[in-house]
């Protein structure tokens, strides 16, 4: 049934995009085509909405195909990272399915990439599957910068050398360093992260001496970021945009991890120009550099020219022949995404997780608090716009309440770490109303004091939800009229005791925030990140969806509600603020 959804006939991609100009014998073009922060979008089929999909590996794999026919198989096909996490599909492959070979190692074979670079999200998975995957892959994993805490050297390869019609092409793989301040040590145990552009320097001038490639890519999970950052920024989560301008020798960089296309050119401080291009997300789009060569001689070649291309998805259907061969794959994971685990009586909108304390979010503080016995729960919405329907709750709806496979931390906390923590939070979420005419909600303004739109329309918050905790097992009140840093107070305890700023707490928390993401233990507690692991008591030993689905199951029966521990003041401001933000949110 899945296989004939693609069964239609489609008109090849645009001839422009295949309308290249006629070489001579002395010139040489090679094509290099990225993806990057896949996400484990596949197969054509949204396993979560239950629903045929726009874009997937499936539509890559066409275009491939495509590009491989016209090109003579002059192609390097790449892959940027944050490839094995973000679906059903990608729990089912590396936490249920029983296989010879992993899912991932054998849609990425089937398609032919020469070469990837290891994403956070791919280490988020543990060393029993990317390890697995290592071996399994026919094309090396990168990651320079991630080291063997041990040796000192790369614990993955470094870079390759592919060749194309003689030419040697080097590929310089980096990831981003934060991956100690979001996931628990247990998944990344025995590695550290060295500073991408310090790792940058020194592998350009290795991979000069002892390989003088014809040209060298850079296939960095990590965003663009900024081109003169600060001192205190280093080491950058985003640096690919500041190595292209400092660290001479690279012609073409790829950029991931921050999902923004980008098709830039940045001249280095040699005065050379870099194109860096980013592919964005969810496989919506290949982003491809076009490398024109000038044969000098036998074995030499000077590259006189970089075009790049962002091609969508979109025009190309599915592969028939890759549809055909993970049919059985994908039937496995519909089974495995709609089985049915529980009923809830009514719906839950992460939306109202943005306002004050609602059922979506109040769910999970109650889950954590029943697994840790902690006394406070902290946690806040990871999406921004999803619904539970009320009904049956299937396997592929907990992927809408809990996104990541976060672990869950006990930690002991001070009442006033606890206070910091939570101002902390609300800075990040509400504005600064000053009178009831202001917007409540912390939005993202231009240089013209402007709030832009995303492509669907909607606002951009300043700061993504995923860091907006609220708290639980506490009563308190947030003024929106005061400013970040004075605006929550905490009236007591739940069970009607108090609360003491000098009085540890048990703290139930996501190994993400515990671990020092977003920063809220960090910037907003002051604990230093060296100190994080001294304060956790207690890690689980699953991620927390898998908790969720197991209290589901036991429940039978759930009927959502919102604790109502903590809301908003002034009322009225509040209100008026909502009112005004909501046409922002749900245009």
């Amino acid at each position: 049934m899945f296989l004939n959804l693609y069964r239609k006939t489609f008109l090849f991609l645009a001839i422009a995009l295949f309308n290249m100009p006629f070489l001579g014998a002395s010139e040489i073009r090679i094509q290099v085509a990225a993806t990057a922060d896949v996400h484990a979008r596949l197969f054509p089929y949204d396993f979560v909405a239950n629903r045929p999909a726009r874009n997937s590996m499936a539509n890559v794999h066409y275009i491939v195909q495509a590009l491989r026919a016209h090109s003579n198989q002059s192609l390097i096909l790449l892959d940027n990272g944050d490839l094995i996490q973000g679906t059903p599909a990608a729990y089912y492959a590396n936490f249920v399915q029983e296989a010879e070979a992993n899912l991932f190692s054998r849609v990425m074979n089937f398609i032919g990439f020469d070469a990837a670079t290891i994403g956070n999200h791919d280490i988020e998975a543990g060393p029993g599957v990317y390890n697995r995957l290592v071996e399994e892959f026919d094309f090396p994993w990168l990651g320079a910068n991630v080291l063997d805490e041990e040796t000192g050297e790369p614990y993955f390869k470094p870079y390759v050398i592919i060749e194309r019609q003689r030419v040697r092409i080097a590929v310089l793989g980096l990831t981003t360093t934060g991956v100690p301040n979001w996931l628990p040590p247990h998944l990344w145990e025995g590695l550290a992260f060295q500073d991408m552009v310090e790792a940058a320097q020194y592998w350009v001038e290795y991979i000069k001496e002892n390989e003088s490639p014809d040209a060298l890519i850079g296939l960095f999970h990590s965003g663009f970021g900024p081109l003169e950052p600060e001192p205190g920024d280093h080491p950058l989560e985003h640096a690919s945009g500041y190595i292209a301008r400092t660290v001479p020798g690279f012609d073409v960089i790829f950029s991931g991890h921050d999902h923004r296309r980008r098709v830039q050119t940045v001249i280095n401080r040699m005065g050379n120009e870099v194109l860096v291009l980013g592919p964005g997300h969810f496989a919506e789009n290949l982003a491809l550099a076009e490398l024109n060569f000038k044969r000098t001689s036998r074995r030499t070649f000077e590259l006189q020219g970089v075009r790049a291309e962002m091609i969508s998805t979109e025009k190309a259907v599915p592969s028939h022949p890759f549809v055909r061969r993970f049919e059985d794959d994908v039937q496995e994971i519909l089974e495995f995404s709609n089985r049915p685990v529980a009923t809830i009586t009514s719906s839950m909108q992460s939306l109202e997780s943005l306002f004050g304390s609602a059922p979506f979010t109040d769910l999970v503080h109650e889950i954590q608090l029943e697994l840790t016995d902690a006394d406070i729960s902290f946690t806040a919405p990871l999406a921004f716009d999803e619904t539970i329907n009320a009904g049956t709750i299937r396997i592929r709806e907990f992927f809408r309440l809990y996104e990541y496979e976060n672990y869950l931390y006990t930690m002991e906390l001070t009442g006033r770490e606890i206070k910091d923590y939570l101002e902390y939070s609300y800075g990040l979420w509400y504005n600064h109303m000053r009178d009831p005419g202001d917007h409540l909600l912390n939005l993202r303004t231009d240089q013209f004091g402007r709030i832009p739109a995303d492509r669907r329309g909607r606002q951009v918050l300043a700061n993504p939800p995923y860091n907006f905790d609220s708290a639980a097992g506490i009563r308190y009140v947030v003024d929106v009229s005061k400013e970040s840093g004075s605006r929550v107070e905490i009236l007591g305890m739940e069970d009607g005791s108090q609360f003491e700023l000098e009085k540890v707490y048990r703290v139930a928390i996501n190994s993400y925030r515990g671990s020092g993401g977003g920063g809220h233990l960090t910037s907003g507690s002051g604990i230093a990140h060296e100190e994080l692991s001294g304060r956790i008591v207690n890690t689980t030993d699953k991620d927390l969806r898998s908790y969720m689905i197991e209290y589901f199951e036991k429940a039978g029966s759930y009927e959502p509600s919102s604790r109502g521990n903590w809301h908003l003041e002034p009322t009225g401001w509040v209100e008026k603020g909502r009112e005004k933000d909501m046409p922002y949110l749900r245009p």
